[in-house]
């Protein structure tokens, strides 16, 4: 009978958030692949897990998928956790479940902890809609990707490093206009969590004075939508919605 693949949220900050059912299954596996297991160790110290731990990282998962995939056909229980946060989101991860898929074993994601949900909600910026694009390509492709989402109409999210916000805000304020809202949150859950609003110029002026510290969320409203594009989709569904009235009557 084959094993089973256990996708484990882990905090992103504070250790609290960890839930009960994430721990147990991380004790019950009979391994862990970690991203770093250094880091891992630090979790599971916290919690007394005493399940041993394999490094599971991008350099390292393309080649080591065959030798996890026979251990799962055979049976095993295996739990996957990235440093923080949920695997396969802008971590690795993806390789190893499509891995799973395409070979019937069984997967379960746990819910749990990813930085970019309570960015989002924070910012006050709409959230029924939005575009997750992670990291952005540090050279190759940058350019071309901004581009592409200069006439988004959703809510951006992207995650960068401190050491590249000013930066990137800039390549935003070139892209998207310097008058567009945004807000930048850094360290979710930490003891030092802050979300910070305003246009995209507002922000790049203030973390050019305040250097920032930590995981960052950059959260961007969308392109608004021309009130000429919003007329015409009008008639165009109320025009589709008479079609459709008068087929019904005539049936």
């Amino acid at each position: 009978m084959a094993g089973k693949l256990y996708i484990v949220p882990t905090p992103v900050g504070n250790l609290d958030d960890m839930t009960p059912r994430a721990i147990e299954v991380l004790r019950q596996a009979d391994v862990v692949l970690a991203e770093d297991t250094r880091t891992s160790g630090v979790l599971m110290k916290h919690f007394a897990i005493d399940t041993p731990m394999r490094s599971h990282h991008k350099f390292n998962e393309h080649d080591a998928l065959p030798a996890l995939i026979d251990q799962l056909s055979a049976g095993a229980t295996i739990a996957l956790v990235s440093d923080a946060g949920t695997p396969a989101i802008s971590d690795p991860g993806f390789l190893l479940v499509r891995a799973c898929r395409q070979h019937g074993i069984e997967v379960e994601t746990l819910p749990g902890a990813t930085a970019f949900v309570p960015a989002l909600v924070n910012s006050g910026i709409p959230c029924e809609r939005f575009t997750f694009e992670g990291f952005l390509p540090q050279k190759k492709g940058r350019a071309t990707r901004l581009a592409e989402l200069a006439l988004e109409t959703r809510t951006m999210i992207f995650y960068e490093s401190p050491l590249r916000l000013v930066k990137t805000l800039q390549q935003f304020c070139d892209t998207f206009g310097p008058d567009r809202d945004a807000s930048v949150s850094r360290e979710i859950s930490k003891l030092h969590n802050t979300t910070h609003n305003g246009t995209l110029q507002e922000l790049k002026t203030y973390f050019e004075a305040n250097a920032p510290r930590g995981e960052i969320v950059i959260v961007v409203a969308g392109a608004p939508i021309e009130k000429e594009k919003v007329d015409k989709y009008a008639a165009f569904k109320n025009s589709n919605k008479l079609k459709n009235n008068d087929n019904y009557e005539k049936v």
